[in-house]
């Protein structure tokens, strides 16, 4: 028997029955339902998106209830423990896991378009001297595609694969230039002899050093936490990249849009919010007054905790706990992790918290490691950006060949005046 949704109208008694597939049901099928003969149709009212499905996606599986997330099938906590960013990256892109051959044909192509234009040198020196790093980065992602006018030939196979190791490859290279122009530093040009995540390292830190040799252990964890950000489903950011993206522009252009939607408080901004609320908590003895404040709603919010997919552990923030103690052994322990610790431990024994299901997410603990890193918090997003680009740039691949897909255009419940006539200035 076919599944289906048998829905009646009690406005006219009208019955229909619409399909159900893979758990939803499409909502054209309302269409049929109307009050009168020249009714538009009924349509779903769904602010924000939060029980619609506008895409099929083989990319990336999240069972939030049970605090599952999958790349293609592989647990997070697999990739994190075994693979690399680049290999995961490849998966995420093409689907399975390279043989050596791919891998090293990728990482290749990767390293050896690190280098970025010179005129985005000029570019960069227009921005002010205080200029937000990700206001840096989001600008010289869209000049890219200036640059590089073949990528507006969307559509043609060959050029998708040559723009997705460029904005891969260069993401790094505009993230550390943006950094150094922060701090008022030369710039550092690419080394291709060095990982993917030393090499952002080394045009982040080096200074007069021959070749710059990056700490192994603090390497890593880089590579991890750009393994654990490298795509969420259709978060904010991706929807806006498959949202730009289905108007057909190039796709430096689309991940500037995404870079822009990433760049708000409520998302790659979410991790500046944790530590600046550890911040202000001061100290560990402080915690039980601000969780007090908290569920009486006089004081803050509770940051770091909660997650619109998970209603449980979010299983980055798992890995992310070990890495910190990993990176702490070399940079000294960062004072707000016993903060934080501290109100880990209360939340997730407070019947408030646990009824509401807020367990803590990625951005957490990622903060407190970045800032022991010592990057200040206007790098968060930059840095959040980095590894969101092979997702970013999946689900724009997987959105250009999708039949299914049309330009983005969602409906509006109107509520304001009609047939209102005009008033010349004099009587208004």
């Amino acid at each position: 028997m076919p599944e289906t949704l048998t829905v009646t109208d009690n406005r006219t008694g009208k019955t229909i029955e619409v399909p159900i597939s893979d758990g939803t049901i499409p909502a054209m099928g309302f269409r049929q339902l109307k009050s009168s003969a020249d009714d538009f149709g009924l349509m779903v009212y769904d602010p924000a998106f939060t029980n619609t499905a506008s895409c099929r996606s083989a990319i990336t599986f999240i069972d939030g209830d049970v605090g599952i997330l999958e790349y293609r099938g592989y647990p997070i906590e697999e990739l994190a423990e075994k693979s690399t960013y680049l290999e995961t990256a490849f998966l995420i892109i093409y689907g399975h896991l390279p043989n050596a051959a791919e891998l090293a044909e990728w990482t290749h192509n990767i390293t050896y378009h690190t280098f970025v234009h010179e005129n985005i040198r000029k570019f960069m020196d227009g921005f002010r001297y205080d200029a937000h790093p990700m206001g840096m980065l989001i600008s010289t992602v869209a000049a890219l595609s200036t640059f590089y006018p073949d990528a507006a030939n969307v559509d043609d196979a060959r050029s998708r694969e040559i723009q997705t190791v460029r904005l891969i490859a260069k993401m790094p290279t505009l993230a550390a230039f943006a950094y150094r122009q922060l701090h008022g530093l030369p710039l550092v040009y690419p080394d291709n002899d060095l990982s993917y995540p030393a090499n952002f390292t080394s045009m982040l830190w080096k200074m007069s050093e021959a070749k710059y040799a990056a700490n192994p252990v603090l390497e890593r964890a880089i590579d991890i936490l750009f393994i654990l950000h490298a795509d969420h489903e259709q978060n904010c950011s991706a929807n806006a990249m498959r949202a730009v993206g289905s108007s057909r522009p190039d796709p430096f252009s689309a991940t500037a849009a995404a870079a822009a939607a990433l760049y708000g408080p409520l998302h790659g901004g979410a991790n500046e919010a944790v530590l600046r609320m550890l911040m202000s908590i001061g100290d560990k003895k402080n915690v039980p007054a601000f969780v007090k404040s908290v569920k009486s709603g006089e004081g803050g919010r509770l940051m770091g905790f909660g997650h619109r997919v998970y209603k449980n552990y979010d299983p980055r923030a798992k890995i992310i706990k070990r890495t910190a103690d990993q990176v702490f052994e070399i940079t000294g322990r960062n004072p707000l992790l016993d903060i934080a610790l501290e109100l880990e431990r209360i939340a997730l024994e407070d019947d408030y918290f646990i009824q509401r299901k807020l367990y803590p997410n990625v951005d957490f603990y990622s903060g407190i490691i970045y800032q022991a890193l010592g990057f200040p918090v206007e790098m968060f997003p930059v840095l959040f950006a980095i590894p969101r680009t092979a997702g970013w740039v999946a689900q724009w691949r997987e959105m250009i060949v999708d039949s299914e897909q049309k330009i983005a255009r969602p409906r509006q419940v109107y509520t304001g005046d009609r047939k209102k006539s005009y008033v010349p200035i004099g009587k208004r």
